[in-house]
């Protein structure tokens, strides 16, 4: 595939095989990622690449813990209020059974944390969909990413004091009929462009 067919093509998966990413094309997706724009070349990402079940399974009952704590306030957005809400119900799995996680950190007090860790999360998902693999952006550790509890694990995992996570990512091999990513175009239905030529 071209790079547009490569952007054009790339869809969330949310339904994986029990496989891992090999490493090789592992170094590729996080390759894109260290080499995605960031402000003033700063280079302030840290990932953290993470395929031990253990580590996968303690992050998953520690999301679900915390958001089970939290209630549904009106005009919530709507993920977050999905999020508490199968939390409540037990069994929310917030990685969709992925292999990989792909966790985005940058500097807390750094003004562009953000934006930084979305371009570097961009250019790791459209790689994953070039080499095959799916992916899906995964927003629910940066919605937590002042809760004590979680932070106090994320420390023990690396992350450093001056750190939060803004973005992160699943990747791993589709749980489809072909074993490749969804690739189907769907019509843009917002986004609007407006041309001042």
């Amino acid at each position: 595939m071209n790079t547009l067919d490569t952007i054009l093509t790339r869809r969330s998966t949310r339904n994986y095989l029990p496989k891992l990413v090999e490493k090789d094309k592992l170094d590729k997706i996080l390759l894109a990622g260290q080499f995605a724009p960031c402000g003033s070349n700063t280079q302030t990402n840290h990932f953290f690449v993470v395929q031990k079940a253990d580590i996968l399974q303690k992050l998953i009952s520690l999301v679900e813990s915390r958001f089970a704590t939290m209630e549904v306030t009106e005009g919530m957005y709507s993920s977050i209020k999905n999020s508490i809400e199968r939390s409540k119900k037990g069994g929310y799995i917030f990685t969709y059974n992925a292999s990989t996680l792909i966790i985005v950190a940058n500097k807390k007090d750094y003004g562009n944390n953000m934006a930084d860790c979305a371009t570097a999360v961009e250019n790791m998902m459209i790689t994953a969909n070039a080499l095959d693999l799916g992916s899906c952006w995964i927003n629910q550790l940066r919605w937590l990413n002042e809760d004590p509890i979680i932070l106090d694990y994320l420390h023990t995992l690396g992350l450093t004091d001056d750190e939060r996570v803004y973005a992160s990512l699943i990747v791993g091999y589709p749980a489809t009929k072909d074993g490749l990513p969804i690739r189907t175009m769907p019509a843009r239905k917002g986004n609007e462009i407006t041309y001042l030529l």
